[in-house]
């Protein structure tokens, strides 16, 4: 974990200071036990585990806590300093909410920043069945009465895991905005990550689809009729996801395959004018280091 140490030094950071951090290290063969044991803050505890994979990290950083809200930080990421002290400020003016979100920003391996749209807030349900709306659980503070009604996360998955966390979450209720636009969280892009290239791979979206419109609760919910039109425009949407990053890691043809079915199902003004920019690799569709061309 090359990035453990700045993601701890983000939190320890905090303008809020009324946090407890629990370290999973998930059986890891690198240097995570030594790099979260040279910080000697009371506040942070190590746990280590064999490795059973992103899901079951989470669920027993989640045992471990006991405070009243939980946050979920990848240890490539970091946080900016007052995100804790804006969520917190953001969900005591929502008392009924489950859950406050922030502003992100991705940032590249030859450091360009890009800001993410503004968080969304209120009834999500609807919008996250199409797509996950989310980069991951660090620039959301989840109420622990929230987290234990959910439930964990599903061990079974290994791709689209959060996004199936965040649908149960928004059957329990609404999300508040942070007011301000300002990132909260830096989303760091490593090229090379397993989670990027499984972004290639349909059979893990089905898996996640299939998890989410399974859900005895989001089939009540809706009805048959309701989820079948939804979960066309997620599959439009998972296609969509399939091809720019086939075209990012260099497959551009098989890439457009993907682009192409996806504006047969949701042809959007904004989607239509984006794939103008794959021809190009620019925009969304910039080629990740190495990539070769196809």
């Amino acid at each position: 974990m090359p990035y453990l140490g700045d993601a701890m030094a983000s939190v320890i950071a905090q303008t809020y200071g009324d946090w407890s951090m629990a370290v999973v290290d998930d059986g890891s063969t690198d240097s995570t036990a030594r790099v979260a044991a040279g910080f000697s803050d009371p506040r942070i505890s190590l746990i280590r585990q064999e490795n059973r994979g992103v899901s079951a990290a989470r669920n027993r950083g989640i045992a471990a806590g006991a405070s009243d809200a939980c946050l979920f930080l990848d240890a490539d990421d970091w946080l900016a300093p007052g995100a804790l002290e804006r969520l917190c400020g953001a969900l005591a003016t929502a008392p009924a909410a489950v859950a406050a979100a922030g502003c992100y920003a991705r940032v590249a391996h030859d450091h360009r920043v890009r800001f993410a749209p503004g968080p969304p807030c209120g009834d999500v349900l609807d919008r996250l069945l199409v797509r996950n709306l989310f980069a991951n659980g660090g620039h959301l503070l989840i109420r622990r009465w929230a987290i234990d009604m959910a439930g964990g996360f599903r061990t079974g998955l290994c791709y689209g895991e959060d996004w199936d966390y965040w649908v149960r979450l928004a059957l329990l209720g609404s999300f508040v905005a942070v007011p301000r636009r300002q990132p909260l969280l830096f989303v760091r892009e490593r090229p090379g990550s397993a989670y990027l290239r499984m972004a290639t791979d349909p059979a893990r979206f089905e898996a996640a689809t299939n998890a989410v419109y399974g859900n005895p609760d989001v089939i009540r919910r809706f009805g048959a009729d309701g989820l079948a039109a939804l979960r066309r425009r997620a599959e439009a949407e998972t296609a969509w996801i399939i091809g720019r990053e086939l075209i990012r890691h260099g497959d551009h043809r098989e890439g457009w395959r993907w682009l192409r079915g996806s504006l047969r199902v949701a042809p959007t003004l904004k989607r239509l004018g984006l794939a103008g920019l794959s021809r190009a690799g620019i925009g969304p569709f910039r080629p990740y280091p190495g990539a070769d061309g196809g």
